[in-house]
């Protein structure tokens, strides 16, 4: 399969910050070569809004871009998240990256009361979330009447830097695959999380064969245009090790996997930095998949990969 893409690297943080460390977290990132610094969108158990942390990290820095992985489109109005986008993008001279999904984080739902309705609604929600959002980057007056969202005569201010704000859609089943396919220009190819859970049903959802399916998702809705979407994974199992398949061998019973389906998981990558540098290779020869994500937990020992792949 190969691709046109170069790869990029970027690292998805959380945990807690003051002001200072989460500044020098962000110039550490932006140093080791990383292009991208990612949050995430949930409530519990996760303690920065990835908003304001987005812009802080942007305000200092110089050249890392910056996102959430991803932001739920049941938690803010498009209109309103496109706004608070656009504004990042404009003071941060166009280092904005808008990831948006259909929601799935059941607890968080429950926690502050929001229905937790069937995936296809949520992901009909998004579809629609989408058209809005791209008709507030557009700059010019739009209307929108849909099932979920009513748009009136409306001019998205300000107009984002960038000439194409990068919208980024993950998922992992057929149907949030085929929108993005349709929609997104950069795909998350996640773990299946239809019960609202990380759970050994996600992680079996990430083999090797599971993500050659997921990409023939993305096919189908992309068509003509599957080249020039950029193919993303965040790798939530990484790890260095002089034995790759003893480590698969110790760590596959946990994942309810053997351990070949772990060291062909689309969600998992170790073994030596040699190794890993291949497998990546290999994987944008297989999978298309050019833009790498990794945890905050991992960054610093990766970066030797990063060196040598960034940009090739």
């Amino acid at each position: 399969m190969g691709s046109q893409h170069k790869f990029r690297f970027g690292v998805q943080c959380g945990g807690d910050h003051t002001g200072a460390t989460w500044r020098e977290l962000a110039n550490k990132i932006e140093a080791l070569g990383y292009e991208t610094l990612y949050l995430p969108d949930h409530f519990i158990d996760t303690v920065l809004a990835p908003l304001p942390a987005m812009a802080i990290a942007a305000e200092a820095t110089s050249t890392l871009r910056v996102g959430a992985l991803v932001m739920d489109n049941d938690y803010k109005h498009p209109a309103i998240l496109a706004k608070e986008t656009a504004t990042i993008d404009v003071l941060s001279g166009g280092r904005a990256e808008l990831g948006i999904g259909a929601g799935w984080m059941k607890v968080d739902y429950d926690a502050l009361g929001i229905d937790y309705d069937s995936p296809g609604t949520r992901i009909a929600r998004l579809d629609e979330g989408l058209q809005v959002i791209k008709g507030c980057f557009s700059g010019e007056k739009f209307s929108f009447n849909g099932d979920h969202y009513t748009i009136t005569d409306y001019v998205g201010i300000p107009k984002p830097v960038q000439s194409k704000l990068p919208i980024l859609i993950g998922g992992g089943g057929p149907k949030i695959l085929g929108l993005a396919g349709r929609e997104a220009d950069i795909i998350g190819i996640n773990p299946n999380l239809r019960v609202g859970a990380i759970t050994a049903d996600a992680a079996s959802t990430a083999s090797g064969a599971e993500t050659l399916k997921k990409i023939d998702y993305i096919k189908a809705g992309a068509g003509d245009r599957f080249s020039d979407i950029e193919l993303q994974i965040r790798y939530f199992v990484h790890a260095i090790t002089e034995d790759r398949d003893g480590f698969a061998a110790m760590m596959a019973p946990a994942f309810d996997a053997t351990p070949e389906d772990l060291l062909g998981s689309g969600a998992a990558l170790f073994g030596t930095l040699p190794q890993m540098v291949d497998t990546l290779l290999e994987r944008r020869e297989a999978w298309g998949v050019t833009y790498i994500i990794v945890g905050n937990d991992f960054f610093e020992a990766f970066a030797p990969v990063v060196a040598e792949l960034a940009g090739t």
